[in-house]
């Protein structure tokens, strides 16, 4: 796999100075195009060798392009901040946004690679990883990102005299660390482990591109010009429309019976019961909350619903148990123009909590199989891969001892009508009803389709739906809380709860 990379490419000086104004121009211009269109953004990922290059290569792109297009990420070893949530988060939140390049020097890839080779982590534990990274260049390439992968490779010999040519100049010695030389003597461990990730990992939507790096004219063209080739092959398929996925539709309903209409809605509970069970579930909320294995995990409660099935009276039952400097409340909207540049989970991972804390999302990532589905707001190719990428996103939440709590809410259209007139009546709950509700209840049978379809493929053993009744609020609420406190008891029975390793 690294014999062409190990064969000694060269560029002279001469053919270096006389090509590079002219691959520096077309690399601006093409920038620039990305930029006025801002149809995708483009991810440069630089890994590989110790002393093959890598920051020198980063230095060089930054000089080259256009810094008000480019964002550079050097992504070292996690923080404390990073290392409470799951592994993905780091690198989720610094996406570029359409229309700009963001280089990370270091991956998603660096860390499992590191591990493996030291010992820290076991073959098993590596596949995993491979596995989240791969799935999620899967989506970030359908959301329409052009990933372009650099693997800088040295041979053995090369690295060992790269490392002294660096130790001897003063002006780069400080380049070469301990660290640097405690990797040298691992470099076959290092190799073995490296192919194999590059095998795993190269797809036809991101395959590497392996550069040797010893000659740094011959490592920058290189790279340049596959950073130009790339960018123009996608600009002149900009138009071009993801295909279809081949995934069958889901599943048709002949009998019209679905999971909602097996709820029972009638169920009710007393004022004077309600009261009861409220202080008993609100006060045993707030000792889980503050049991001192609670800051191990990390607790994420999800709220979906039809409209005016009380999400927010719900939600403030559990507010009302817990400190207030330990949850926070994300109401989701229509997504932004910043959050439009972006993959459709970004603006959700970007809000993943530090452990020992609540987090409650007034809607959700479920939008994508709801709302954008109903109103065609994204293809069917888009929303029907949204399931195993939501799946994946969750399972990747629970690894981390995240408890995943997810609601939907679910009344009856008589229900709503009524709830909707009464909120058109009341002064202060005029801002509750509008025309938009008003039009999504005209869609409520394409909405209990989307919602069953949803129910069916993203309910999992480890994070299942919560399917509430919700005509009568009092036993919605109560409903809510019981289960908060039994999956937050079931994650703190759980024996040897501590940081995983990412």
């Amino acid at each position: 796999m690294f014999e062409s990379a190990e064969l000694g490419h060269k560029i002279d000086k001469e053919t270096y100075d006389k090509e590079v104004p002219q691959l520096r121009e077309a690399l601006l211009d093409a920038q620039i195009d990305l930029a006025k269109l801002a149809k995708f953004p483009v991810l440069i990922l630089v890994g590989g060798v110790d002393g093959a290059g890598r920051g020198e290569t980063v230095n060089l792109l930054n000089e080259w392009l256009d810094p008000r297009y480019i964002q550079t990420h050097a992504m070292g070893e996690p923080s404390d901040e990073e290392l409470d949530r799951p592994m993905m988060w780091r690198f989720w939140r610094e996406l570029p946004p359409k229309g700009r390049i963001g280089i990370f020097l270091g991956s998603w890839y660096t860390w499992p690679i590191i591990n493996r080779v030291q010992g820290r982590t076991k073959l098993a534990e590596l596949d995993q990883s491979l596995e989240r990274a791969a799935r999620m260049e899967k989506m970030l390439t359908e959301e329409g990102a052009l990933i372009i992968k650099f693997w800088l490779h040295l041979s053995k010999d090369k690295q060992r005299k790269r490392l002294r040519l660096l130790e001897k100049d003063p002006k780069t010695r400080w380049r070469v660390s301990e660290r640097d030389w405690e990797h040298y003597k691992k470099y076959d461990k290092f190799r073995v482990v490296s192919e194999s990730v590059i095998r795993h990992t190269s797809t036809a939507e991101a395959p590497w591109i392996i550069v040797e790096g010893f000659d740094s004219h011959y490592r920058s063209l290189t790279v340049g010009r596959v950073i130009l080739d790339a960018i123009h092959k996608r600009l002149a398929d900009a138009d071009k429309t993801i295909s279809e996925v081949s995934a069958p539709p889901p599943l048709p309903s002949i009998d019209n019976l679905d999971i909602l209409k097996t709820l029972d809605l009638g169920q009710q509970i007393d004022k004077k019961d309600y009261q009861s069970e409220l202080e008993k579930y609100q006060g045993k909320l707030a000792l889980l909350t503050r049991d001192p294995k609670f800051k191990n995990i990390t607790v994420i409660a999800m709220f979906e619903g039809n409209d005016a099935a009380g999400k927010g009276g719900a939600i403030r039952r559990i507010t009302g148990a817990l400190d207030a400097r330990d949850y926070n409340i994300i109401p989701v909207a229509a997504p932004t123009e910043e959050e439009r540049a972006q993959p459709y989970l970004w603006r959700f991972w970007r809000h993943i909590p530090r452990r020992g804390r609540v987090t409650i999302f007034d809607r959700s990532w479920y939008g994508r199989v709801l709302v954008e589905r109903v109103e065609q707001f994204c293809t069917e190719a888009d929303w029907m891969r949204a399931y195993s990428e939501i799946n994946e996103f969750e399972a990747q939440l629970v690894r981390h001892n995240i408890v995943v709590v997810k609601f939907w809410l679910s009344i009856s259209k008589e229900e709503q009508l009524k709830r909707f007139k009464a909120r058109e009546m009341i002064g202060f709950k005029h801002f509750k009803i509008t025309e938009e509700d008003w039009r999504n209840r005209e869609k409520w049978d394409d909405y209990e389709q989307a919602i069953s379809d949803m129910v069916d493929r993203t309910s999992t053993e480890i994070a299942p739906w919560t399917l509430v009744e919700a005509n009568d609020k009092n036993f919605a609420r109560i409903k809510i809380l019981k289960t908060m406190c039994r999956q937050i008891e079931t994650m703190l029975k759980k024996k040897g709860i501590e940081f995983k390793k990412n």
